[in-house]
């Protein structure tokens, strides 16, 4: 590293960043969001550029990221599967090198974690993991930070990130990226995860990556995982790049939707996420994610104002 250069500091999975970071990210985005909240201008990522690869297509992601860059200042380059042919016409380390010498900072959203990994190893600039089959941090980035201005913020917007020590999230459902990063957040932050899955879709701890087992417990019954929970959460019961898996899937996942009778078993101001998109009848009830408990639209909104102050993070480091 040149005199003067900064670390380049990515962000591939949840595990990237200690929790002092996610203390300070929280209380950036919580400034960020009120400036937002307010009409108030700030754009200190001024003629930064954002490049977005999508191997896998999504609408919050997609919008949240290009909303959000445009509001701090930058400007957005989109590629999507057929333009960008990420490591198909080219190896993936030829397009690394070439696209970070061309903008500030790249979020992927692909398949194979060693997809974004192999380019972030050859990237001049920060790589985000917009999700992959393995892990999706920012939408863990944003589940909590909801929770944390639900549960551990007072009235004038100061953040307490001890709200997520001892608590329990319930989760319900596939052993996916989701489950994987929800056990990193545990790990690191200090919180347990009830996790319930079909059997055959367990979590592998492995490819979680966690270390202390103690931060989850896991059920058979999901109603059982569900009892003294703060937060009960799920996802669809087949992921992108898992359609050929839906039919068994819907079987298998049966008694795995989140209704009304496991939402009593948690606490009783206890919340209700799912990253989206979702289908009413399979993962969940409509009176469950319509419903009074529900945070999943704050959930949605909150992916924009928790990537700003990632950007922010990642391209200015700490601000004041």
């Amino acid at each position: 590293m040149k005199p003067g250069q900064r670390l380049i500091r990515h962000y591939l999975q949840f595990k990237d960043f200690r929790a002092e970071e996610y203390a300070y990210l929280f209380e950036r985005a919580a400034i960020i969001k009120r400036r937002f909240k307010n009409y108030e201008k700030y754009q200190p990522l001024s003629d930064r550029t954002l490049a977005m690869i999508f191997e896998k297509a999504s609408t919050r992601t997609r919008v949240s990221f290009e909303a959000g860059m445009y509001q701090m200042g930058g400007s957005v380059v989109h590629l999507t599967t057929g333009d960008s042919q990420l490591g198909r016409a080219e190896p993936i380390e030829d397009s690394a090198r070439v696209i970070s010498r061309m903008v500030d900072i790249v979020m992927i959203r692909t398949f194979e974690q060693t997809k974004i990994e192999r380019f972030a190893a050859h990237s001049r600039v920060p790589v985000i993991n917009g999700l992959t089959n393995e892990y999706h941090p920012c939408q863990i980035l944003a589940d909590l930070f909801t929770f944390i201005e639900a549960r551990g913020m007072d009235s004038r917007g100061t953040i307490d990130l001890d709200c997520l020590k001892g608590r329990v999230v319930a989760w319900v459902g596939d052993g996916n990226n989701m489950a994987n990063t929800w056990l990193q957040a545990a790990e690191i932050l200090g919180f347990t995860v009830h996790v319930s899955t079909p059997s055959g879709y367990e979590i592998d701890q492995a490819v979680a990556g966690i270390t202390n087992p103690n931060c989850y417990k896991r059920f058979d019954n999901p109603n059982e995982a569900c009892r003294g929970a703060d937060l009960v959460t799920t996802d669809v019961w087949t992921s992108m790049g898992y359609e050929a898996e839906n039919d068994a899937r819907r079987r298998a996942f049966a008694d795995w939707c989140v209704d009304a009778e496991m939402m009593a078993q948690a606490r009783p101001d206890a919340l209700f996420m799912h990253c989206l998109p979702a289908h009413r009848g399979e993962e969940v009830t409509a009176d469950v994610i319509d419903g009074p408990q529900s945070a999943v639209w704050d959930e949605a909104e909150n992916r924009m104002h928790v990537q700003k102050a990632l950007m922010e993070y990642l391209l200015l480091g700490r601000i004041g």
